[in-house]
């Protein structure tokens, strides 16, 4: 994500989490990760750091490679 700032960032993944909420009772989430990231952590850190947020766990920060399920 890129081009809002941290507070568009912030709003972008609430929006993100509230849509996968909606998936919740199917098991979506369990096979396919969704996961957000902001380009400046992609940038500064690269694509392997716990930088990821998963979309039905917003507050958690994770590495692409070994992402956690719901």
């Amino acid at each position: 994500m890129d081009g809002t700032g941290p507070a568009g960032v912030e709003t972008r993944i609430t929006a993100l989490h509230a849509a996968a909420g909606k998936l919740a009772p199917s098991r979506f989430l369990n096979d396919v990760p969704v996961l957000a990231a902001p380009l400046a952590d992609l940038l500064h850190h690269g694509p392997s750091a716990p930088i990821w947020r998963p979309a039905h766990d917003p507050g958690q920060r994770v590495d692409w490679k070994s992402p956690s399920g719901p």
